[in-house]
């Protein structure tokens, strides 16, 4: 049994199984750098995200504000996906650097600061669960093994924190209490069961 349905959710069973926990630390939060193209943004994130960039401008690089003026937030990835627009093939124009040269977004630290009211894109909030959606408005979700992780994955493993449980914020965020709770009913009960 490697996938399950939650609600009207189908996801696969790595969701409930994987060990992690972010590890700034260790991967100095290169998610937002590395890749072959932006986070994936739903037309909403991309009207809410405009209507704060003016604010959180000053933290963005000189290439990201001049992508942002060429192109916008935004574009259409090779993939047909709506996605935040990168400088150099790789950046996510919202990359910022914190004095220890950590990439943070500078979305969420505006956020955290109190400054703005829009969150960074669930996709990024998400990671490592990548959501998919099917024709008929069905959605997937699917765990992803991405080796910049590693430390993630070492941390979660100590500390013996399943991914779900890690992303539990952004999953009701996503898909309301009652959803996480029935995740979290159908994790307990493959656990006793020995499946995760």
């Amino acid at each position: 049994m490697n996938i399950l349905m939650v609600g009207d959710v189908v996801l696969s069973i790595e969701c409930l199984r994987e060990m992690f926990c972010c590890d700034i630390t260790s991967c100095k939060g290169i998610c937002c750098v590395e890749g072959d193209a932006g986070a994936p943004v739903t037309e909403e994130e991309v009207k809410a995200i405009e209507g704060i960039t003016m604010k959180i401008w000053d933290d963005l690089s000189p290439e990201a504000q001049e992508k942002i003026l060429e192109q916008g937030i935004s574009y259409i990835d090779e993939e047909g996906e709506l996605v935040t627009s990168i400088v150099n093939g790789k950046d996510c124009v919202f990359t910022c650097y914190d004095g220890q040269g950590n990439c943070q977004c500078a979305i969420q630290k505006a956020k955290l600061k109190g400054e703005i009211s829009v969150d960074k894109p669930i996709s990024c909030s998400l990671y490592p669960i990548r959501e998919k959606k099917f024709k008929g408005g069905l959605v997937g979700l699917n765990y992803h093994r991405w080796e910049v992780c590693d430390g993630a994955r070492c941390l979660g493993t100590k500390m013996r924190i399943p991914v779900y449980k890690f992303l539990k914020e952004p999953l009701i965020t996503r898909f309301g209490v009652q959803w996480y709770e029935e995740l979290c009913e159908v994790g307990k009960s493959l656990k006793q069961k020995g499946l995760i």
